[in-house]
């Protein structure tokens, strides 16, 4: 009896350090509990150019940012009532589950995995993997084949490329600056990595790069919740919005401005 006991203890503990979500969904704020504090809490990107990113006085700017501010907007009346929590991206999803943020908007693609944790948005931007170069050579996707290009190690980015470029050759770098040095020594012809990250990188470095018109994949990105039912009219508000916005324009408008 004390066995099956001590069995029946071993297997209640394990699952609760499996799935912590479980219990910290439950404690993350509903829309009416964001309406009685009067400020919104939103996990975002601060380095990440043009999505969320400090400009030179330090302020945050982006087209997340201004998906942030707008929801405030929304909600409590003012673009200025919402606190901003900046991220990295492992912890874009932990500060839902630790009752730190009430939403993420924080360059955060959906997929099947995390959807099975967190509630998303529809999206509200395709990014995917783009191809940057500086090459005069090369002008479309046919042209890199047999050809160095950079990829961030451990990243998906590499897959699309090898599987629709015959004969790349692959270059792992540990970093964007390390991709930047190899294409600027000329030792790649291109750098494959998510497209808004690149669009970012044009707008940084505006001179002598390209970015090609194709994408090879398509990530949405959308805004992050949490599940149960207590926050199903927060859930809702969110989907509401998102369509007036884009039905209003103001979503593409903002997606242009940003250079995406």
């Amino acid at each position: 009896m004390q066995s099956q006991l001590r069995i029946f203890l071993v297997l209640g503990l394990t699952l609760f350090c499996l799935t912590p979500i479980l219990y910290l969904t439950a404690s993350a704020e509903t829309l009416k509990g964001i309406r009685q504090r009067g400020r919104m809490i939103i996990a975002v990107k601060d380095n990440t150019r043009p999505l969320g990113f400090k400009d030179s006085a330090g302020k945050l700017q982006g087209l997340e940012i201004d998906i942030a501010q707008r929801l405030s907007t929304e909600i409590l009346g003012q673009s200025d009532r919402v606190d901003f929590t900046p991220v990295n991206n492992q912890d874009r999803l932990q500060v839902l589950f630790d009752r730190r943020v009430d939403v993420t908007i924080a360059r955060l693609g959906v997929n099947r995995g995390r959807s099975r944790v967190v509630e998303f948005s529809k999206p509200y931007y395709q990014d995917g993997t783009g191809i940057l170069t500086n090459s005069l050579k090369v002008r479309k996707l046919t042209d890199l084949a047999g050809k160095p290009v950079a990829v961030i190690q451990s990243s998906v980015s590499s897959y699309p490329v090898a599987e629709q470029v015959p004969g790349v050759k692959l270059v792992p770098v540990g970093s964007y600056e390390g991709a930047k040095r190899l294409l600027d020594e000329g030792k790649v012809v291109a750098f494959a990595a998510d497209y808004s990250l690149l669009v970012g990188w044009m707008q940084e470095f505006p001179q002598g790069y390209r970015l090609l018109p194709e994408k090879l994949t398509v990530e949405s990105l959308a805004i992050a919740m949490p599940k149960g039912l207590q926050h199903r009219e927060l859930r809702e508000f969110v989907a509401e919005a998102l369509d007036r916005w884009q039905k209003e324009g103001w979503l593409q408008e903002r997606i242009r401005y940003w250079g995406l």
